[in-house]
């Protein structure tokens, strides 16, 4: 892991903290719980959102282990640690499985060292990188991970950061063009078709100083999956992909789809 360590800026709202209040979590300061109380009251659904975007990343991760037989990822946008991390579902399945989280934040990067710890037969490693420089991550991830091998490239939540949508097409095809065949892209974003008040709900919190999101159609996503072949059923609102019994539906669609898809 790198020993760098930024200072930490609670004087303006991260939404890696803002997550982790919405999941419920303890990782966040008086300016993320105001900004997302903000955007809850203008969106109220936001909560069951992030909720359906972590059990996408529940789900995923878990096919990609017991059924496509992925033992090493790539957790781009890793966000605070919460309850059922990469690691620890990967590892619940295969133990000798290998992690890599990337993120750029240093709240992040402090609890990932104390928490996202592999079990003793696996690894994790913690890359202080930042997404718009995947050669970066690239050389990073090649210290933990065999590129020979198959990967599981995790980005959730994280494009939407992108503001360019060409650059965030042309940093997931560098990511994509570096791993071998039957590597899996897992991939979740924000939408904007259902909800109205979501996409007003994210214009005032871009406008808050904090780093914004730009929220896509899921037509412009879908062209992540380019070249690759979605596995069923295809990129869909999170909820609907391979829900569990365990996990009601929604009443609604929402807005925030997931896929996943294999590299021939």
């Amino acid at each position: 892991m790198t020993d760098e360590a930024p200072m930490i800026d609670i004087s303006v709202p991260h939404s890696a903290r803002i997550w982790n209040y919405w999941l419920g979590g303890q990782d966040h300061y008086e300016v993320d719980r105001a900004a997302g109380e903000r955007y809850r009251t203008a969106f109220p659904g936001i909560t069951l959102l992030a909720r359906a975007s972590r059990g996408f990343l529940t789900r995923a991760v878990h096919h990609l282990v017991a059924e496509a037989g992925i033992r090493q990822f790539v957790d781009i946008g890793t966000g605070l640690p919460t309850a059922d991390n990469t690691h620890q579902i990967a590892q619940r399945v295969a133990p000798e499985a290998r992690i890599v989280y990337v993120d750029n934040d240093a709240l992040v990067l402090a609890h990932a060292r104390a928490l996202l710890i592999s079990g003793p037969s696996g690894v994790t490693d913690y890359v202080h990188a930042d997404l718009h420089e995947p050669a970066v991550i690239l050389e990073a991830m090649a210290r933990t991970l065999d590129l020979t091998r198959p990967v599981g490239l995790i980005l959730s939540g994280v494009l939407g950061h992108i503001a360019s949508h060409e650059e965030a097409r042309a940093i997931v095809a560098r990511l994509l063009e570096a791993l071998p065949s039957g590597s899996h892209l897992a991939l979740s974003d924000g939408t904007n078709v259902f909800a109205k008040a979501c996409v007003a709900a994210q214009q005032e919190y871009n406008e808050s100083g904090a780093v914004p999101y730009h929220l896509r159609s899921p037509e412009e996503l879908a062209v992540f999956f380019d070249g690759l072949d979605l596995i069923e059923p295809g990129f869909v609102p999170c909820s609907r992909w391979r829900p569990g019994t365990r996990e009601p539906e929604p009443g609604e669609e929402l807005d925030i789809f997931g896929g996943v898809g294999r590299k021939s």
